[in-house]
Order: structure tokens, then C-alpha cells, then sequence
């Protein structure tokens, strides 16, 4: 087995480390208060890669100076960089302390820099038969990559790395290692500053030597290349490129004073390091090597709180708690249906616990104090940790405050799902956000340094327990804590309840239906390519520009900046000018529901045939509700290839239907009460066909006189227009009519509602005064562009003041109805299940039998889940599966 040799960038590695940990800059300092959190990073770095790499020979490489012999060939070489901050340069001295201690050897040598060391050695390990491995954070050293050495470049943060060896850079860049050396010829360096070939970027660059093989080559056949700027550029910049060549290049033969016999890992020296630790104040470093108390340090302000890793040895602490704790349970991914729990975090005041093992939630002390519903528990996002302890068998209970939830009813548009994040935007302390410690992405790796990740955990509970009474007190100085107390929290457990129901989905059906659009999507491929006349990529909206707008010579509708416009809106005012357009209209429409819909509904059904949707509680500014993971508020209803769809969803048991339960035109039933407009509440009471009543008003038709189909249409869209401050542009637009014709129904419909029109104008004015428009239960909506100077910003403000408060209240009816629904159907002893709330409608399956108690419940319970002026109407539909549903008398 070949010996091991591991060479680091110093100073790369530990500017990563600095900006990596910028963010809590202040937590890291020791008594003295030397900042110490590149060092601490570092020792991150070191640890990952010392247990993973385990090498016997190792060496710290560290930049000696600013002049080295490519500032004498180039004066500008790294020039205009910023100066290194005072608190980083500070942290040099104790790094190289730190490798010393660690068993490590640290070297620099005058006029080279830490990259011509490590090539030097790098190239020693080779000769001699080592597996090397070279950490940094600079992507210049990837050109030392051989058959016996990869490069590890860090990533987000210093424990990450991507990893490079000759085969991996030719799959990611196209070059090898030492092609890329031209490559930075070409393109030049921001960095290091030095310039390339002008108006030669990285993919030309790159493209350029893949072509060529070589910088030499290329120049060699230079003058065989077409006339063109870039060209003019090469020839006239040739000996630019040779000179960032030169300075690209990673000296391998630099006059160092070791050799791999000088720098033997010596492992590390436990004398020192406990010796800098304790200078550092590295105290969680020293838990782990068992010199240091097992209480770690977090920190709130100035005051130092501890907490204690939990084990099953300290269980029985957690009965001092008493009757309230906060906790916090981390997932590894967004949608907790299917994430594992990562570690949890639990306490009060000044006692914390934490642990990274999950298994001691379903031990016996935690357990019952996570269903013990008279402990009061605080935390962040109740439904997920709903539902990831009840994948734990665990029924979590006592929930009181929800800081999810309470911050997002203080401003809803600072919907963020990350508590590091709303502990910012509510000026508490920073900590750590989920993107600082895992980096980007959906699934989360967990920090090598269990001691940190525990920090982070109880640094998040804090902050829950923190918050809960500035929150609250500003929940009630808003009158908003009944919308909190008898909405939002409890509706949270209504949407776990729902969701961990899932519904119930055939896949033979979506299959099946998948082959049949996928024999319709062949059919259309092969009548386009005969109405063109070529085959071309139908999804290329360049290759279909040139069919449509040169070759068949239609009339251009708009050009963009990269070509012809192919949007549904310029294909649609193409229709009837040639067959190729609807065709490739179906086309579009027929591949969106096979590769949304049918291949995107099989790839989420669950192990128990299900699909379990997410319900997003703090994503809309109005309160309506979002489903994701898939979206089942959005299937289709109007094309009916994508309605069918819906057949898939069927109830979970032989002799089961589906019901569902919609409400009837809410939003102006809502705008009826809000604006008192006698007129409106009047066609309401009277059980009218509220479109054809406004038909009749806006068309000023007498008694007797019919309203057709086409003045229905139009009064429907004035009505929902309305709603939604519609201008007499877009409305004419919609109805196609003209402008002026638009107006006029705008104007009739004010003169025949004039509750409607004075509240328009009286809610704008609130709006201006105070910031804010508010539904019936005081969901607040913020309004910072109401007093806005541009034209477009103001008038989209002005049109959210006036919708707002309608469709916020509209949902909070349906909300208020899902509360009540599950204690309704348990009243009555019904198996029926209450399964999906899409927009204005609730969907359930029920044995058949419970059908008829269901059509009267159910309406009654949605009718009365607010008293308006005006009565709520609910239709009612029953089916055997999602697609056939029947409306009931």
C-alpha cells in the first residue's frame, strides 16, 4: 500500500476558514480578545481531513511575502487586492502554532509562493510512489493533478471539497490538468490579476484548447482561423498569453530547503494542543479530547449558558424541567415526510441538553415529556416536527408557541424556514443560518464537528425561547393573537393530520395514461416535421423561431435580444395562419402534462401507494395555503387530458368514495360583506346567479330581458376583475373588447355597487395612512410601495391593498372550516378523512355508506365557519375517484 502525503495551502485554506466563519466573528474570540475563527475553521479542515486522508507524511504550505518572482516578471501580479483585515492577520501566528501542534510541519520560502512548494512536493511524491493529496481553495492548484495526486478544493465553508484528478477534470472542464495551465493563458486570472487575451473567457478559452490541444498549437494555426475579433485579439495579444502562461504556471522545481523525509506526520502532540485550546479558548475542542468540562459553552450576549450533550446516563435531568421547555429536532432535507432526524435540542432558561443521537426521543423520559400535554412545548415549525416524531411513534403534544408561525403573521413577507434567518430579521443575536453550516442545497451533510452542529442546534431553541414573548406581545399589540391561537396553530395540526393521510394514487392508471400521451406527443412530432418540412427540436426555441418566422415566413409577433419570441402568447395570435401552430400548441401542452404531471405524480408516491403533499403554512402574503412536493393545488383542470389526471386519485379502501366540498364564489361574497354594498349583499340573500345578476345591472337590461352567454362572461369577469383592482387595459384584454368599452363596464358596475366603489377608494387611503391592510381576522399585509414616486410600483401596490384583504379573509373561512371539520366528523363517529384543501375546496374519502351524513355535515360546518352579511354557499360532489365527481342535490 503506498504511503500517504498530504500538503495544504495554508493561506488559502485559512482565508476560506475566516470568511467561511465571518458571520459569528464575535462569538470566536478568546479572553484576550484575539479573534480566533480561521483558526478555529482550520482546525475544522485539519480534523476532517486528517481522519479521512490519514496521512504519513504532511506538510502546511504558507506564502512568504507579497514579492515573489512573478511580481518582478508582472508589477501588477495580485495587485489591487484588499488588504488582508487586521483581524485575520492576527490569526497567522497561532495557525502555524496549531500545525505544529497537530504533528505537522509548516514551510514558506522568499520569492515563491505556497502553490510552487506544494507542486514541488507534490511532484517529490510522485517520483518517490506516494498517493498525495493537496487541499486548498484556489482552483489554479487542479493543474498538479496526476494519476497519483488529487486536488481537493473547498466549497461552501472548509469541510466540503470537490475533487480533482486528470479524469474527473476532463469530464467537468473538457482540458487536463495541464492543458488548463493554457486555459488561464487565455482567460487570464481577476484574482491573481492578470489580464488573458481580451474578450477570452473561460468556456472560449476552454473550448479554444480542446480544439487546439495546446497554446503552442493554437498559435501555430492561428492564421488559419476564420477573420474575426477574437483572431485580431490572439495575434495581436500573443505575447500576453505567453506571459500569463508563465505566470499561471505552478513552479514543480522551486529551490526548497525539505524534502518528504522532513515533513513525517507526527500525529498530534496532546500537550500542546491542550495548552493552545485552552489559550484559544477552544472549548469544545477540549471536550473532545476529554480534558475539558463535558458542559460545552453557547453564547447569548455577553453571558455564557452551557448545556450538556444528552446520553442515556442523564436522562433523568430532564425531569427539572418542568412544565415548559423549548425544543428543536433537526431534519436533513425540506420536505420531513421523508428526512431523518439529525439531532435534537431541548431545555429552558439556563438548562440546555442536545444530541445528535435520535434514538433517545423514543426513550421513556423524553417520550413522555413530548407527549405530556400539560408541558408546554415552544418551537419552530410545529407541523414538521409533528410529523417527524410521528414517524417516531411519537404524538407530540402541548405545543403553545410557534415562532414560524407567530413571525410569519408579524410580517408574512419574511417567510423564511430557517431560524438562524427570522432570529436576524427579529434583532435577536446572530446565529448561525442553515445555509452557514450545511451550505446550499437539499440535502443537508452534517458538520464533521459534533460539538459545533450541537451548538447550532441549542443556539436555534434559544432563540425560540427567546423570542416567544417579544413576539407575543406583539402578536396582541396587534390584535393578532386569536388569529395565531384559534387559527394558525391549531391549523397546523390539522394540515399534519392531513398529510401524513396522504391520498391514495393508482400508478398503473398515471402509467397507463403516460403511454397514451406519449403515442399523441409521436403522432404530433411527426405531423410538425411534415408541415416544416424538417426535422428540428421542437423544444428549441431558437430552432423553432427560425422554422416558424424563415423558413415558413409567418409574421414575427416580438424578437427578443437572443431571437424570435415562441411564447404561448405570440403562438396564439399566430393561430389560424398556418396548421403547424396549434399542433405545436398541443404539443407544448400534451409534453408539460407527461413530464409535470404524470412522470412528476409517479415519481413521488410513497411505499403505502400514497402521496403525501406539503401544505406551506408562511408562503403566501394573502394566508392561502401552498402545496408542494408535488403541488396537487395545481393539476389541471381545463384541458381535459390534464383533468383526467385525476382518475389516478382514488380512496384508500374497496367501498370508499371521494367528496369534496366547494365553496361558491367566496372571495365576492367576502367583497360583499367587506364593502356593505347593499346591491351585491341584496343579489347574495336572493339566491341569484350573481354573474348574470351583474350581467343585468352593467348592461342595464330591463325586466324580462335575457342575459346571453356572452354578457355572463364579461359580468364575470368585471366581478372577479373587481377583486382584484383590474385596470380597463387588462380587463379589455380579457373580455377582448376595447378599451374604451372596458372602461364603461367598470364605470356601470361602480354606479351599480357604489359600497364597492367606496371601499376601493377608502382602503388605498387606509393603506397610505398606516402601512398596512388587514382581512376580517387582522391578517396584516404590509405595504411598503403604497407611497411609491413610480407610476407601475404604486398602482400594483394600490391593486394589492384592495385584493387583499378579500382573498386573505377567504382563506382564513376555509381555515377556520378545516379546524372545525376533524372535531365534527369525530362527533358523528365517522372513518371518513378529510385529505386535501385546494384553494376554495375540501376533499375527502369516506366509506359509501357515510356519504349522506357527509352532504349535510360537511356544508353545514364550511357555512358556518364565519358569519358574513351575506349566507355561504357550499356544492357538494361525490365520486369514485378525484376525476368523476358528480354534483349531489
Amino acid at each position: 500500500m503506498p504511503k500517504k502525503l498530504l500538503l495544504i495551502d495554508g493561506n488559502s485554506v485559512v482565508f476560506r476558514a475566516f470568511f467561511a466563519m465571518h458571520t459569528q466573528m464575535e462569538r470566536f474570540t478568546n479572553q484576550e480578545g484575539l479573534h480566533t475563527a480561521a483558526i478555529y475553521g482550520f482546525k475544522l479542515m485539519l480534523d476532517h481531513i486528517l481522519a479521512n486522508f490519514e496521512p504519513d507524511a504532511a506538510l502546511v504550505a504558507f506564502d512568504a511575502g507579497k514579492t515573489t518572482f512573478r511580481t518582478k516578471k508582472f508589477e501588477d501580479y495580485k495587485g489591487g487586492r484588499d488588504k488582508t483585515p487586521s483581524e485575520l492577520s492576527e490569526q497567522f501566528p497561532y495557525v502555524r502554532k496549531l500545525v505544529e501542534a497537530c504533528g505537522m510541519h509548516s514551510y514558506e520560502l522568499k520569492d515563491y509562493e505556497a502553490d510552487d512548494i506544494i507542486g514541488t512536493l507534490a511532484k517529490q511524491g510522485d517520483e518517490a510512489g506516494y498517493e498525495t493529496l493537496i487541499v486548498s481553495g484556489d482552483r489554479d492548484l487542479t493543474q498538479l493533478a496526476t494519476d497519483h495526486t488529487t486536488v481537493a478544493v473547498t466549497k461552501k465553508g472548509v469541510t466540503q471539497t470537490e475533487h480533482f484528478t486528470p479524469a474527473y477534470m476532463l469530464k467537468k472542464l473538457g482540458v487536463t490538468p495541464t492543458q488548463f495551465i493554457d486555459v488561464k493563458a487565455l482567460m487570464g486570472d481577476t484574482s491573481d490579476n492578470y489580464p488573458g487575451v481580451t474578450k477570452i473567457g473561460e468556456k472560449t478559452a476552454i473550448n479554444l484548447i480542446k480544439e487546439y490541444g495546446s497554446l503552442d498549437n493554437l498559435y501555430a494555426h492561428v492564421d488559419e482561423m476564420k477573420k474575426s475579433k477574437r483572431k485580431e485579439n490572439l495575434i495581436n495579444e500573443k505575447a500576453i498569453a505567453y506571459q500569463c502562461q508563465d505566470l499561471a504556471r505552478i513552479r514543480r522545481d522551486a529551490p526548497i530547503a525539505i524534502s518528504l523525509a522532513d515533513v513525517i506526520y507526527q500525529g498530534p502532540q496532546t500537550d500542546a494542543l491542550v495548552a493552545l485550546y485552552q489559550e484559544l479558548n477552544f472549548k469544545s475542542f477540549l471536550a473532545k479530547m476529554g480534558t475539558g468540562d463535558e458542559e460545552l459553552p453557547t453564547q447569548t450576549g455577553e453571558d455564557e449558558v452551557k448545556f450538556q450533550v444528552l446520553t442515556k446516563e442523564n436522562l433523568s435531568a430532564l425531569a427539572k424541567l418542568g412544565d415548559r421547555v423549548a425544543i428543536h429536532i433537526e431534519q436533513s432535507e425540506a420536505n420531513y415526510h421523508l428526512a431523518t432526524i439529525k439531532g435534537f435540542a431541548i431545555g429552558n432558561g439556563d438548562q440546555w441538553y442536545a444530541s445528535r443521537d435520535a434514538s433517545l426521543l423514543t426513550t421513556g423520559p423524553i417520550k413522555h415529556l413530548l407527549e405530556n400535554n400539560h408541558v408546554k412545548k415552544d418551537l419552530f415549525n410545529a407541523k414538521a416536527q409533528i410529523v417527524m416524531l410521528h414517524r417516531q411513534k411519537i404524538e407530540l403534544s402541548g405545543i403553545d408557541f410557534d415562532l414560524l408561525l407567530a413571525s410569519y403573521l408579524l410580517n408574512p413577507t419574511l417567510n423564511a424556514n430557517d431560524v438562524g434567518e427570522l432570529a436576524h430579521t427579529h434583532d435577536y443575536q446572530e446565529i448561525l443560518t442553515d445555509e452557514d453550516l450545511y451550505g446550499k442545497g437539499v440535502k443537508r451533510q452534517l458538520p464533521e464537528d459534533e460539538q459545533v452542529f450541537l451548538r447550532h442546534l441549542v443556539a436555534k431553541v434559544q432563540a425560540v425561547e427567546n423570542l416567544r414573548q417579544p413576539l407575543i406581545d406583539q402578536l396582541q399589540a396587534n390584535e393578532q393573537w386569536p388569529l395565531y391561537e384559534e387559527i394558525e396553530r391549531p391549523l397546523s395540526r390539522v394540515l399534519a393530520s392531513m398529510e401524513m393521510q396522504g391520498i391514495k394514487v393508482n400508478a398503473k392508471t398515471l402509467e397507463e395514461m403516460g403511454s397514451k400521451l406519449v403515442e399523441r406527443l409521436n403522432e404530433l412530432e411527426s405531423e410538425i416535421y411534415q408541415d416544416a418540412g424538417q426535422e428540428f427540436n421542437i423544444n428549441s426555441t431558437k430552432q423553432l423561431g427560425v422554422i416558424l418566422f424563415d423558413e415558413l415566413k409567418l409574421r414575427p409577433i416580438k424578437k427578443t435580444k437572443t431571437g424570435y419570441s415562441t411564447s404561448v402568447a405570440v403562438l396564439e395570435k399566430l393561430i389560424g395562419k398556418h396548421p403547424i401552430i396549434e399542433k405545436i400548441l398541443e404539443y407544448r401542452q400534451i409534453a408539460k402534462l407527461q413530464s409535470t404531471y404524470i412522470a412528476g405524480l409517479l415519481k413521488v408516491i410513497h411505499p403505502d401507494s400514497k402521496i403525501h403533499t406539503r401544505y406551506l403554512q408562511t408562503l403566501t402574503a394573502t394566508g392561502r395555503l401552498s402545496s408542494v412536493d408535488p403541488n396537487l393545488q395545481n393539476i389541471p383542470v381545463r384541458l381535459e387530458e390534464g383533468k383526467r389526471i385525476r382518475k389516478a386519485f382514488v380512496p384508500s379502501q374497496p367501498g370508499w368514495k371521494i367528496f369534496s366540498a366547494d365553496y361558491s364564489q367566496v372571495e365576492l361574497r367576502v367583497l360583499a360583506h367587506v364593502t356593505g354594498d347593499h346591491n351585491l349583499q341584496q343579489d347574495f340573500i336572493n339566491g341569484e346567479d350573481i354573474h348574470a345578476a351583474t350581467a343585468r345591472r352593467i348592461f342595464h337590461l330591463l325586466p324580462g330581458e335575457k342575459v346571453d352567454p356572452n354578457m355572463r362572461r364579461q359580468a364575470k369577469a368585471v366581478n372577479f376583475g373587481i377583486v382584484y383592482g383590474i385596470s380597463d387595459f387588462g380587463l379589455a384584454q380579457n373580455i377582448h373588447v376595447s378599451r374604451k368599452q372596458a372602461h364603461d363596464f367598470i364605470e356601470a358596475y361602480f354606479e351599480e355597487f357604489p359600497g364597492v366603489a367606496k371601499y376601493v377608494k377608502e382602503i388605498v387611503e387606509v393603506a397610505r395612512k398606516q402601512g398596512y391592510v388587514e382581512t376580517i381576522t387582522h391578517r396584516r399585509r404590509y405595504l411598503p410601495d403604497i407611497n411609491a414616486k413610480s407610476f407601475n410600483i404604486r398602482s400594483f401596490a394600490e391593486r394589492t391593498a384592495m385584493n387583499t384583504p378579500i382573498q386573505g379573509s377567504a382563506a382564513d373561512i376555509i381555515k377556520i372550516a378545516m379546524i372545525k371539520m376533524p372535531k365534527e366528523l369525530a362527533k358523528q363517529h365517522l372513518k371518513a378523512k378529510m385529505l386535501l384543501q385546494i384553494h376554495d375546496e375540501l376533499v375527502f374519502e369516506a366509506p359509501e355508506e357515510e356519504i349522506p351524513v357527509l352532504a349535510e355535515l360537511v356544508p353545514k360546518v364550511m357555512d358556518s365557519a364565519m358569519e358574513l352579511a351575506v349566507p355561504l354557499k357550499v356544492e357538494k360532489k361525490v365520486g369514485d375517484t378525484w376525476y368523476d365527481l358528480k354534483k349531489l342535490d
